[in-house]
């Protein structure tokens, strides 16, 4: 049986999944984790899901803002069963657990970086930010000019050619002198076979080949120098290696809607042996101490009195006695 996860977030379910064969995953906000989730309330190794004979079990890995089975807060290294279709919220983020009969996701660490990226994509979307890479001429006859890659698998042409997507006016450009598409999680560059060649940094392109373009590499095509930035990379680095940040004490984090789970059924949930209580029943249960407190107080106040009354009926026969034998 394979585990699959889902990330669920707000009103409904997401697409975003990926399925494991393996015993052990890994889940957190830092590079290296098999389910990496780009929100600063997730810690860089937050939880882990472990394979223990036929079961699964979640363990929080010392987390900043806890992990939880429903409503449950897990203790730091106590492991607990998962059940089919059981929620899981680390930090601010709701996943679903799914053991079943699946095929393993053929390149897990390149899909979750993916889903990584399409998380912050949807975030600075929401926030009116523009996510698209944009490729700028930094150097050459036409610098200043910028080309933005919005769509993802489309090919964007740069050479002379007045149809090209990002036309220049270098005399050493072939009229399509290389192309650029985004795959997701990271843009390359092929040379079409231009009659002057295009270097990548410091390594010459070879014709009709990919190369990843990482940020902060030059492309040179004749005396053009361009340069890449990507929103996306640059929000997710910052966020991968950004500190936690605590989550307030009052704050909830409603489960997702359409996905029905045992623990979520109601509020008389009781916590696992080794966990904390569940958040709804802080309150009552603070409540019931103070209660309790008082009680204990008002019992104790009515044994003394009943001391000292016994005590002042003592004091009283023994005055009574000296009084009469005088």
């Amino acid at each position: 049986m394979a585990l699959t996860i889902v990330i669920r977030s707000g009103e409904g379910p997401t697409s975003a999944r990926i399925t494991f064969d393996a015993p052990r995953v890994v889940i957190g906000r830092g590079d290296g984790c098999e389910v990496r989730l780009p929100d600063p309330s997730v810690s860089h190794r937050h939880a882990s899901i472990r394979q223990r004979g036929t079961d699964y079990v979640v363990i929080d890995e010392g987390s900043s803002n806890g992990t939880f089975v429903g409503p449950v807060r897990l203790s730091a290294q106590a492991p607990r069963v998962l059940r089919q279709q059981e929620l899981i919220r680390v930090g601010r983020i709701w996943l679903e657990v799914r053991v079943e009969q699946a095929v393993p996701t053929a390149n897990p660490q390149a899909t979750t970086r993916e889903i990584a990226l399409g998380l912050v994509a949807a975030a600075l979307s929401a926030q009116g930010e523009d996510v698209s890479a944009r490729v700028r001429i930094e150097n050459g006859p036409d610098a200043g000019r910028e080309l933005a890659m919005k769509d993802v698998e489309r090919t964007y042409v740069i050479g002379r050619a007045p149809n090209a997507d990002l036309t220049l006016s270098d005399n050493d450009a072939s009229r399509r002198h290389v192309e650029l598409r985004r795959h997701g999680q990271h843009i390359s560059v092929r040379d079409l076979g231009s009659k002057n060649g295009s270097a990548l940094g410091d390594k010459k392109l070879e014709p009709n080949r990919d190369t990843t373009w990482l940020p902060g590499s030059k492309l040179e095509i004749g005396v053009t120098a361009l340069a890449l930035s990507d929103p996306l990379l640059d929000a997710l680095h910052e966020l991968e290696t950004g500190a936690d940040e605590p989550m307030r004490p009052d704050e909830s984090v409603d489960p997702p809607r359409g996905v029905e789970a045992p623990d979520l059924a109601g509020a008389t949930l009781q916590p696992d042996a080794g966990a904390a209580a569940p958040l709804v029943e802080v309150p009552k249960r603070a409540h019931e101490n103070s209660t309790r407190a008082r009680r204990s107080v008002g019992t104790a106040d009515v044994l003394v009195a009943l001391l000292a009354l016994v005590v002042l009926a003592l004091s009283l026969v023994g005055l009574a006695w000296v009084l009469r034998s005088r």
